[in-house]
């Protein structure tokens, strides 16, 4: 179970998230843990002796090394899925520009995107990330937002509320980002950061979300 997020960090994260600047594979660890009552938890920390790495982390799809199914010129796809990003938004306290910024970048929401590593959907999730953020059907596109969105949250209490590490969190790892106290010297994940703030920034200046989703 992801633990809630304390009022500073939900502060810090919207504080955060307000002013960012213009300036491979994931390797979060995921931990399972069960708890006297047999509640199954996920965490990105081992806080308990009993915790096993369940998971190494996401492998999201990178670029456009992805295969898409929709007809990529069909405009509707961008506000389609509205009210999940929104339920997934409030769900996990994220701000809704982000999560429209992450699917924009992973898979230019096309809800059957599959990457040659073998990351599906919106979010582009891999199989065993999707079963720790308890995905039921990976290919549901209701239900790989609130997986990704379930992942991002994790990865924002683990950086304490910080976007630009939180990003680089879902495409670099946990690990890489704290190895390098902040975002990692990947041309790639460099890139992918400042894609997706430009996204979000895009997205909460801009009211139409279909046109925010153009390309520059």
């Amino acid at each position: 179970m992801v633990p809630p997020m304390p009022s500073p960090l939900r502060r810090s994260l919207a504080l955060l998230v307000l002013t960012v600047g213009t300036s491979a594979t994931v390797r979060a660890d995921i931990y399972r843990w069960v708890d006297q009552e047999g509640v199954i938890h996920f965490t990105s920390k081992k806080e308990d002796p009993a915790a096993k790495l369940f998971l190494r982390g996401n492998r999201s799809n990178r670029g456009r090394d992805f295969a898409p199914s929709a007809p990529s010129a069909d405009p509707t796809r961008y506000t389609r899925y509205d009210v999940w990003i929104r339920q997934a938004a409030s769900a996990y306290q994220l701000p809704e520009a982000l999560l429209r910024a992450v699917i924009k970048v992973e898979s230019n929401y096309e809800p059957k995107a599959l990457s040659h590593a073998g990351a599906r959907g919106l979010m582009q999730l891999m199989p065993d990330t999707a079963a720790a953020m308890q995905v039921r059907s990976i290919d549901d596109p209701r239900e790989n937002i609130f997986g990704g969105a379930r992942f991002l949250r994790i990865l924002a209490n683990a950086f304490a509320g910080d976007l630009r590490k939180t990003i680089a969190g879902y495409n670099a790892g946990e690990g890489a980002v704290r190895r390098y106290n902040g975002i990692p010297p990947y041309e790639e994940t460099q890139a992918y950061v400042e894609r997706v703030a430009m996204f979000y920034r895009r997205y909460r200046s801009m009211p139409d979300a279909a046109e925010a989703s153009r390309e520059p």
